[in-house]
């Protein structure tokens, strides 16, 4: 499992031209799952995400987690994170899950972030999405189990 994770002042997602997600400062995470990944996985990287300590203190240190700023969480998931790009020039996707194992992963993931922070929002799975973001750093950071 991987996560491509943005600190954003804000971001959105848009469906077929209509706004969906949206959220203030926060996190941007854009989710792969890989063909061997468990909800184990997605416990670690969940955990890790939360604890996470990528907003600045007062003295201007990476020291405040998104809980500790109130922060919000827009998950989107994005298998094209384990394209494999070695051979040729058309990447393959042969170590993304197939799309109904890799939705209950992803499923997984975003109701365990809802048990854990009061605002968590989300794309569409599968979908083609227009992800609109203010990276504020910017800050982006790609953690995998």
């Amino acid at each position: 499992m991987k996560l491509v994770i943005q600190r954003v002042s804000k971001a959105s997602v848009k469906v077929n031209d209509k706004e969906i997600s949206k959220i203030g400062k926060g996190y941007l995470v854009l989710i792969g799952v890989n063909n061997t990944d468990t909800k184990s996985n997605a416990d670690y990287l969940i955990n890790k995400l939360i604890k996470l300590r990528l907003f600045e203190d007062e003295n201007e240190k990476l020291n405040l987690s998104l809980k500790d700023i109130n922060g919000e969480l827009l998950l989107v998931s994005q298998f094209t994170l384990y394209a494999d790009c070695s051979h040729g020039n058309r990447p393959s996707f042969k170590e993304a899950a197939k799309a109904s194992y890799a939705k209950d992963i992803y499923d997984y993931f975003v109701e365990q972030c809802k048990n854990i922070l009061p605002v968590v929002k989300e794309g569409i799975f599968g979908s083609n999405m227009e992800i609109n973001l203010v990276n504020d750093g910017p800050v982006t950071i790609i953690i995998e189990k």
